[in-house]
């Protein structure tokens, strides 16, 4: 097998380790803080203790780098071969909150280990469902997962929501810096440094932050060297009710892992993807996110911002991104390593990201293009993203909702222009009046 920097763009070959790891740092970096952040939350919510809280989000690097590597390198048909990037998902945070509050984490950590194992044996079966999702349904939720992230990449460049400096000038300055990184060296740079523009940014953003007394190196004081990962933090408990509300979600999370798919097929690789490929990926998406379970987090999906990423960068090659897969896992057993990268400021984030979610918008609307402008395609997309996007701006609307409807569609609009998409497919004539 060849070992040549040109494999960067290429999906299968090797590239020299000292090119490979910038690119897989990169890739990191892009999803560091969104891979932790959702363990830390539902720790402070649930009131775990300081120790176990440290030991969740150790291992939620170590889970992220395992789902990472089995998307990459497939363990029989587990896993697609694609550069996806895996890490714990957003998408379940409010229902694990509620159920780790009600029931315990226990109950959760069970619901977490049963609900995965029903995503991915659907992702065996994908050839008997996958036609209820032809290409306008597909590139309808791409652009549903592009519109939903940029809010995330707006409230990092703010500073992080809830930040007490929330728009302030230094977060404007740090994020309009590296931004505008980003871009310039995405414009005008070449080759090698051209595909690391992200990198780039993140580094004049970082520096600069650290000049202007924007960086806290308290977190990495006492910090042991090495620390192993813990299984089981938690006994799980099997409640009927928790496991079928979270096995709804696995549902919504399994369509944004096809919305990932198909976005990284068309933005990176320039082609759609193969059935195999889609459930290969949730294969990986259920069998992993049951994985992670054990090591008490929560569950696993594919992270839209490292898509984004591909798409800019050019970068697929499997290698390169699996060396920052290993980086995850190292991370997670040194700490000190995980504890530095939580010094990077959310401004330098956002400044990086914004881009980055933006390319995921265009991959959805060259989706639509390839899917045609016709009257039917109109109504499906428009309605759906219409609704999608506008009905979860007003969660109140969904009051009238059991709880279980409440949590998987107020707040989450790709689950809500998934469903609609799919339905209107399916009721809509093939020829709606008025076409030719």
């Amino acid at each position: 097998m060849s070992n040549s920097v040109e494999n960067l763009y290429r999906l299968d070959g090797r590239v020299p380790l000292g090119k490979a790891l910038p690119f897989g740092l990169q890739h990191v970096l892009a999803m560091f803080v969104s891979n932790i952040t959702p363990i830390m939350i539902l720790a402070a919510a649930v009131g775990l203790d300081s120790a176990i809280s440290a030991a969740l989000i150790q291992n939620c690097m170590v889970i992220a780098g395992i789902g990472t590597l089995v998307q990459l390198f497939p363990v029989w048909r587990v896993g697609s071969r694609l550069p996806i990037v895996m890490g714990i998902s957003f998408t379940f945070l409010s229902l694990a909150i509620s159920i780790a509050g009600a029931y315990g984490m226990g109950t959760l950590i069970g619901a977490v280990i049963v609900g995965g194992l029903v995503e991915g044996t659907l992702g065996l079966f994908v050839k008997y469902w996958i036609k209820l999702i032809p290409h306008v349904v597909s590139a309808t939720v791409v652009t549903a997962i592009g519109f939903s992230l940029l809010p995330i990449g707006a409230n990092s460049f703010a500073g992080g929501q809830g930040a007490t400096d929330f728009g302030s000038m230094s977060n404007w300055i740090v994020g309009s810096v590296t931004l505008l990184a980003c871009l310039l060296c995405q414009v005008f740079a070449k080759g090698f440094l051209r595909s690391l523009s992200v990198l780039v940014g993140l580094v004049v953003g970082y520096v600069l932050s650290c000049f202007m007394g924007m960086v806290d190196f308290g977190g990495l004081s006492g910090q042991s060297i090495i620390a192993l990962p813990r299984i089981l933090p938690f006994t799980p408990e099997f409640n009927v009710g928790a496991i079928l509300s979270v096995v709804a979600v696995y549902l919504v999370s399994a369509t944004e892992t096809i919305g990932d798919t198909s976005a990284l097929c068309n933005s990176a690789l320039k082609r759609d993807p193969a059935t195999r490929e889609m459930g290969s990926a949730i294969c990986c998406d259920g069998f992993v996110s049951s994985v992670s379970g054990l090591f008490g987090c929560t569950p696993i999906t594919s992270f839209s911002q490292n898509v984004g990423l591909a798409a800019i960068s050019g970068v697929v090659n499997r290698f390169t991104i699996g060396v920052g897969a290993v980086v995850m896992i190292i991370g997670g057993v040194f700490p000190v390593i995980g504890a530095a990268l939580t010094t990077i400021p959310q401004a330098v984030l956002g400044g990086c990201t914004i881009m980055m979610f933006g390319s995921i918008l265009f991959a959805g609307f060259g989706m639509m293009a390839r899917a045609g402008f016709s009257q039917r395609n109109m109504v499906i997309v428009s309605l759906s993203l219409s609704m999608g996007l506008g009905f979860t701006q007003a969660t109140g609307m969904f009051a009238i909702f059991p709880e279980i409807v409440r949590t998987v569609f107020a707040e989450n609009c790709v689950a809500v222009v998934f469903l609609l998409a799919v339905v209107l497919n399916l009721v809509l004539p093939k020829k709606v009046q008025g076409e030719i």
